[in-house]
């Protein structure tokens, strides 16, 4: 006649048991609704832009119209550091938290705006010399062809240090999903950033097991074709997103300058002198006279951009930060725009709240905007 209470004693134990199974499969169900997932996210966008706004803005009228960021707090800012450079460092807690790396756009001081004029191109991988006792190692692309822009490369290597650390410092607390924003500025400098930290997981020197996803906001052109190959292919599968308000000129500069010279060693334009010296004298004359035409004020204007963006202005970046040793540029001035991108819809209703004003040089380039339209996306 014991039965009946050891029944009950298996019953009220199975019962345990299936309350600890269904808690640990929800915890599980939790943890991976919340690990960052490829792909645009309109949300997560949004959440981006709210925080990113914010960044060393007191002035209300700045982001006025985008509310307060809703799931992220802010966890540390970043001293100012090379040409008026700044990145903060956002955090959401929970069973799966996240950080978000935010780097700041251009500021109204001259040197962010020079950090922008610098455009000769510096190849993909290599050294800089910021000081006599800082040199910054990158390995960006491993095409050798590829470059990058000169001012914004500069402008990632003062900040990629700071944000190595605190990256090591969030992996210990269990951090794994980092987001990376940038906005104008920003969004070539995270297009740079994102390029450097995959390379050093690559080498060993971040853990393998973290997520980066990147989203470049507003981003002018960082680099030539062989660099968008490669950040292409690192961050294939959803894993990168470039965000363009059609309307808004940055995404079209730096100005493009595109010579023979910028293509694969495999080419028509290399066997061309060849097959130049095989026609007649006559069509020789012609043939020759035309590539000329053709080909040489592309190499002009290219010196021209190198001489100007990277001596000139260089001297000029040399006078704001006197311990930098500029390298040797790259030469080419192919910019090309940088991973898969998402057109907000720029319609008739668009233009009917923010027309074009040649007086307001920026209209579609701030954050309104982008934020009217990044909601209307379905």
């Amino acid at each position: 006649m014991q039965y009946k209470p050891l029944r009950r004693q298996w019953t009220l134990l199975g019962r345990c048991l299936l309350g600890a199974v269904l808690v640990l499969l929800v915890g599980a169900s939790g943890l991976r609704a919340q690990a960052l997932k490829p792909g645009f996210d309109k949300a997560e966008y949004l959440e981006l832009l709210r925080l990113h706004v914010r960044m060393s803005n007191p002035d209300s009228t700045f982001w006025a119209g985008i509310p307060a960021p809703r799931q992220f707090k802010l966890a540390y800012r970043s001293p100012v550091v090379g040409l008026d450079n700044q990145w903060e460092l956002w955090a959401k807690a929970g069973t799966q938290p996240q950080v978000v790396i935010s780097i700041r756009g251009t500021t109204k001081a001259q040197e962010s705006w020079l950090e922008n004029l610098y455009a000769a191109m510096l190849p993909a991988t290599g050294e800089l010399q910021l000081s006599p006792t800082h040199k910054f190692a990158y390995r960006l692309a491993t095409n050798p062809q590829a470059a990058v822009h000169a001012g914004w490369l500069l402008g990632m290597a003062f900040q990629a240090e700071g944000v190595v650390h605190k990256l090591d410092s969030c992996y210990r607390r269990g951090t794994r999903d980092v987001l990376i924003m940038g906005h104008s500025q920003g969004g070539a400098i995270a297009f740079l950033l994102t390029s450097h930290l995959r390379s050093l997981q690559a080498q060993g020197q971040l853990p393998a097991d973290i997520r980066f996803k990147t989203y470049c906001s507003a981003a002018p052109k960082p680099g030539n074709l062989y660099y968008a190959y490669d950040y292409e292919r690192a961050t294939q599968g959803g894993w990168a997103t470039n965000v363009v308000n059609p309307a808004d000129w940055v995404p079209e500069v730096p100005l493009t300058v595109q010579t023979t010279t910028d293509f694969n060693p495999t080419n028509p334009f290399v066997g061309v002198g060849a097959i130049i010296k095989k026609q007649p004298f006559s069509k020789r004359i012609v043939a020759r006279y035309a590539y000329g035409q053709l080909a040489a004020p592309s190499r002009r204007a290219q010196r021209r951009y190198q001489r100007y963006l990277g001596g000139y202005v260089g001297k000029a970046v040399k006078k704001s930060l006197p311990k930098y040793q500029a390298p040797a540029y790259y030469p080419s001035a192919n910019y090309v725009r940088v991973g898969p991108t998402i057109v907000l819809p720029a319609d008739t209703a668009y233009y009917a709240k923010y027309p074009n004003d040649p007086a307001k040089l920026f209209q579609h380039h701030l954050f309104q905007p982008y934020y009217y339209l990044a909601e209307r996306l379905p």
